[in-house]
């Protein structure tokens, strides 16, 4: 199990900060443009952990060299029913400094987008305090 996949499953947001490079890349489902950085990317995923609910992980994928995953999950956002996948690329020293989320179908999309574009402003506080 890929120590992401054991920190989120697990809450620990505290240890899913720790898997992040400093200058990570977030690409959000919802989001146009890609979020740099370790703190902001970090804010996102505390705030999306309040948001899913009914969360788990279905399937785990890995490249041959384990730099690349592709983590498939479900969960519940509102009453909309969501499946998705966690993109994951890790750098030289093992550290995540690439991660793509996709979701689906799009009426789950939307209610995560406005789930989210809802805390965007408290997002933005964490990260510039962190």
């Amino acid at each position: 199990m890929h120590p992401f996949r054991k920190a989120v499953e697990a809450h620990d947001l505290g240890a899913v900060e720790a898997l992040l490079a400093e200058d990570v890349v977030f690409t959000s489902p919802v989001a146009f443009k890609p979020y740099a950085g370790k703190a902001l990317t970090a804010a996102i995923l505390r705030a999306v952990d309040q948001v899913f609910t009914d969360f788990h992980y279905v399937r785990e994928m890995a490249s041959e060299d384990g730099r690349d995953h592709a983590l498939v999950f479900e969960a519940k956002v509102g009453d909309r029913k969501i499946s998705g996948c966690d993109f994951l690329h890790m750098n030289e020293a093992g550290e995540i400094d690439d991660l793509m989320v996709m979701v689906r179908p799009l009426s789950a999309a939307q209610a995560l987008a406005a789930a989210m574009g809802a805390r965007f402003e408290q997002i933005g506080r964490e990260a510039s305090a962190g």
